[in-house]
């Protein structure tokens, strides 16, 4: 059975590769009856997608309102 650290681990490098089989399954596992590891798997979610937006925003070029013919 995983750690709490472990499963945490998995959770934050599962954000960036895909996990191996039985890694995945620890995890899931791990996932099923540890209410805290299942809230920091949401946080970092919605971190990750937080940070994604606010970076698609700030690169974006600026927009120019329409019929502004400069």
């Amino acid at each position: 059975m995983l750690s709490c650290k472990d499963a945490t681990e998995l959770i934050s490098q599962g954000m960036d590769r895909r996990l191996s089989l039985v890694e995945r399954f620890g995890l899931r596992l791990h996932l099923l009856i540890c209410r805290g590891c299942r809230a920091t798997e949401q946080h970092l979610g919605f971190l990750r997608n937080a940070s994604s937006a606010w970076r698609q925003h700030h690169e974006a070029p600026p927009s120019t309102p329409q019929g502004d013919s400069k």
